[in-house]
Parts: C-alpha cells; structure tokens; sequence
C-alpha cells in the first residue's frame, strides 16, 4: 500500500472516528460506503475491512461514555449474550449473498432507520407528549437480550448497524436519553463485532492494510466527537444522525 493511501486512510479515519463518537454509531456507516466508493471494494470486503475500524472505535467511544454517566453493564452484557451467536449467523448470511444484493438491502435498512429518527424529531417538536402518557416499559436484561439477538443478526448481515437499530428502539419504546441509548448500544454490540470480524477475516473479506490506518486515525478523535454528544441538544443530535444515515443512503445508491 502506498504512503499515500495510507496518510488518506489515517485521515479519514480520523474524521470517521469523531462522527461516530458524536452520533453513537462506531463510524462504521459512513466507512463502508467510503470504501466502496474510493477504493472499489465489493461490499462484503468493505464491511469486513470498516470491522477492523469499527471495534477499537466502539471501545474507546464506550469508554469515554462511561466517563461521562455510568453504562448500566448488567443490560448491556445481557444485550451482549444476546447478539454473540446472531452476529456469527448474520454474517454467514451476508458471505453467501451477491455484493450488489448486500448493498441494496443495507441502503434500505439505513433509510428506514433515517425516516424514523426523522419522525421522532418532527414529532417532538410540534408538542410535548401529554402528562397523562403511559409510563415507558423498563428496559431489563430479558428485553436487552431480545433486542441483543435483533441487532446482533443485523450487526453480522451489515458488518455494522446492530446500534443503529438499538439506540431508536432504546429512545422510542423504552424513551432512553439519546446518549444513554449511544453508550448502551455500544456497550451491547463490542462481542458481536468482535465475532463479525473473525469471521469476515476467515472468509478473506478484511484488507488490514487500509483497517489498521483507519482504526488508528479514528481512535484520536473518537473522544472529541463524544464530548461533544453531550453538549448538543438532543434534538440536533437525533437530526445529524438522521442526516448522516441520508447521505449514506445516498452514496450507497450513487455506486450502485
């Protein structure tokens, strides 16, 4: 590899590294597309190589959310035994599927989840909800379980997205803090991702010589983009992810 697609990777992965610190999301969303786009990957090989990226992101971002308010790890290892053996499953699924159909499927989910946060923001902001609402179902390490088994299989499918998926459900039915469901749905999904590049890499579906330079730029700026997650008003937080899940729609659509 090149000194020059090295220093670019270093580079992005900084910038993807603050993104996903900020949003909650490990950065893999924006990398895979990137990948696919600027070097040429098939879309397997692009979510295996944004793995590599993706879970010593996670960790430092989880790290730095603890720092900030307390993780409840009893929900977040229930979610986590949940989604381990999904993720192997999910991600045999999507090693056995043409690239094309692959991308087309994730461009799909990541539109749904961006057309729910958008609702959920609009929503909020034309009227408070009633005093008189129902009080939100706890959120308990069965629940966290359930959800962990969902994710884990889309976090293996998609080689990332298994928070995507957690942190709406987190905020809409059990109506979490947006931090609070970023830093449990990280928490939950670090063995699943750690099993999803495994078994990417297995298959040869993992350039670590652009993973390496990624993870290392994104793991600099992983704790600026958290710290700035709990300044923003949730609101604006909820409508960038929204926005960033659009344009990654979109880039997805565009190489396609």
């Amino acid at each position: 590899m090149s000194a020059l697609v090295m220093a670019a990777s270093l580079v992005s992965g900084a910038m993807i590294g603050f993104m996903g610190g900020v949003l909650g999301i490990g950065g893999g969303l924006i990398a895979i597309p990137a990948l696919v786009l600027t070097l040429g990957m098939s879309q397997q090989l692009a979510q295996g190589t944004a793995l590599i990226m993706v879970l010593p992101t996670i960790m430092m971002a989880v790290r730095k959310y603890h720092q900030q308010a307390r993780i409840d790890m009893r929900i977040a290892a229930a979610g986590a035994a949940g989604a381990m053996v999904f993720t192997w499953i999910g991600a045999r699924l999507a090693l056995g599927i043409p690239s094309s159909t692959l991308r087309l499927s994730f461009a799909v989910f990541l539109f749904f989840i961006a057309l729910h946060y958008l609702r959920q923001t609009l929503r909020a902001r034309k009227a408070a909800p009633p005093q008189s609402a129902p009080a939100a179902p706890a959120f308990t390490p069965r629940r966290a379980s359930v959800l962990g088994m969902v994710c884990g299989t889309l976090g293996g499918f998609f080689g990332v997205g298994g928070a995507v998926l957690a942190v709406p459900l987190m905020t809409s039915v059990f109506r979490l803090p947006q931090t609070t469901a970023q830093a449990l749905a990280l928490t939950m999904v670090i063995p699943g991702s750690t099993i999803a590049l495994i078994t990417y890499s297995w298959a040869g579906q993992a350039d670590w010589r652009v993973g390496l330079p990624l993870a290392i730029g994104s793991l600099f700026f992983v704790p600026v983009g958290v710290r700035l997650a709990y300044r923003l008003p949730e609101r604006r937080l909820r409508l960038y992810f929204a926005a960033m899940l659009m344009a990654t729609v979109a880039l997805l659509v565009f190489e396609g």
